[in-house]
């Protein structure tokens, strides 16, 4: 589990451009899936571009908090 926003930055960067399902909290016991493509890592967020066929938005941003909080999971597609 990384430990820090630096270290979770750091293992992003290796993902850039690889496919990945991204598991979001939507509030008590929900959860919503998205799909899509690691496109930018900032130092503060990461942006995801997503599946056009599944949804109605091209991109989405997150921080790198959400991680460390576990407000978002990460599934990376190999």
């Amino acid at each position: 589990m990384p430990v820090s926003i630096a270290t979770i930055k750091n293992k992003l960067d290796d993902y850039l451009g690889k496919p990945l399902t991204v598991v979001v909290q939507a509030g008590r016991k929900k959860t919503v899936s998205r799909h899509g493509v690691l496109r930018e890592t900032y130092p503060a967020v990461f942006v995801i571009e997503l599946n056009q066929e599944e949804n109605a938005f091209e991109r989405v941003s997150y921080s790198y908090t959400d991680i460390l909080t576990k407000n978002i999971r990460l599934d990376f597609e190999d």
